[in-house]
């Protein structure tokens, strides 16, 4: 008897604490950090506050750019990689700090396949080679037969040593088994004025930055670096298309969370993510900056982290660029 009404009062005290328990609150339950890590008014500052705005005005989340700037981008996220997992910090990595920078800065402090997790894949752009409108290259065919009758004749400019951008110059010497001589300069606005004013022969950008130069009819795009053509030039072919077959180099921008945040919770902001890619005005808006809207899986991106960090290891060493 005795018994029995011990188990009673405990399955009644059960339910009690169960009919009492506060279930946990739907994320996100209060504004989340997004992480610049770059000063504001660049590429990857302005496809940050695109995703902040949008996911603003679509989810009904809170989304606050944080302006993290410095060392190429390494800085910002390496504070990302130290913040509690709990979703309410992300940054925006791209391929130089996340896959680059790792074989390039010797102390480091953050493993981006370890301390970081992937969420959300959100744009591409390629690496377009340009001259100036006045040059004798007409096609990067013109370029290679120069460089061969001539070697380390031929200069090529870059916005810095070390820079996807700088590496594509140096993965396309070797695809074409030729020699030019790499000029680095301190950003993108010093090489395209050296390259405007004919002191280089080419110049290596991103899309983004050239582009107004391009359109206003004074550099003259040869070829962009991709697998496949960049929807803002459509009529310039790709580096593969003209012979060089597999090539496909291109800087990528997505969305990064503190290892162990929960699953839940990068399944949640990948699905948002995802959704605003697939939009018509989204995809726009990515196209005017230069770049390409692409959603991946959480899985995929991850993938595709791995993939490039293990590919890039060999490209830097063999480049034999460092940072201090």
């Amino acid at each position: 008897m005795l018994r029995r009404k011990l188990l009673t009062f405990a399955s009644l005290t059960l339910a009690m604490a169960a009919g009492h328990a506060q279930p946990a609150p739907a994320f996100p339950a209060k504004p989340i950090r997004l992480i610049v890590p770059f000063p504001p008014g660049g590429g990857t500052d302005i496809l940050s506050r695109l995703v902040a705005q949008k996911l603003t005005e679509t989810a009904h989340w809170t989304v606050v750019p944080d302006n993290r700037g410095g060392a190429g981008g390494t800085i910002g996220i390496a504070e990302a990689a130290r913040a509690a997992p709990t979703g309410y910090d992300m940054v925006m990595g791209q391929k130089d700090n996340m896959v680059v920078a790792p074989w390039l800065y010797k102390n480091l402090s953050y493993d981006p396949t370890k301390d970081l997790v992937a969420v959300a894949h959100v744009a591409y752009t390629p690496v377009i080679i340009v001259t100036n409108a006045n040059s004798r290259f007409k096609t990067l065919a013109d370029v290679v037969k120069a460089a061969k009758a001539d070697p380390d004749g031929l200069t090529y400019g870059s916005p810095g040593n070390g820079t996807t951008i700088h590496l594509a110059g140096e993965i396309f010497k070797t695809a074409a088994n030729i020699k030019m001589r790499h000029v680095p300069y301190k950003g993108s606005n010093a090489a395209l004025m050296d390259v405007l004013a004919g002191n280089v022969d080419l110049l290596m950008s991103s899309v983004p930055s050239a582009i107004q130069q391009i359109k206003s009819g004074k550099l003259r795009p040869l070829a962009v670096t991709s697998a496949k053509r960049s929807s803002s030039f459509p009529d310039v072919p790709t580096v593969a298309e003209l012979g060089y077959k597999d090539f496909d180099v291109s800087t990528w921008y997505g969305l990064f969370m503190p290892a162990n945040t929960p699953k839940d919770i990068v399944a949640t902001v990948n699905a948002e993510v995802n959704k605003l890619l697939a939009t018509a005005d989204m995809k726009a808006q990515i196209q005017a900056q230069g770049a390409e809207a692409e959603s991946m899986t959480s899985e995929q991106f991850g993938a595709l982290l791995k993939s490039d960090y293990a590919k890039w290891k060999g490209i830097v060493q063999a480049s034999g660029a460092t940072v201090e």
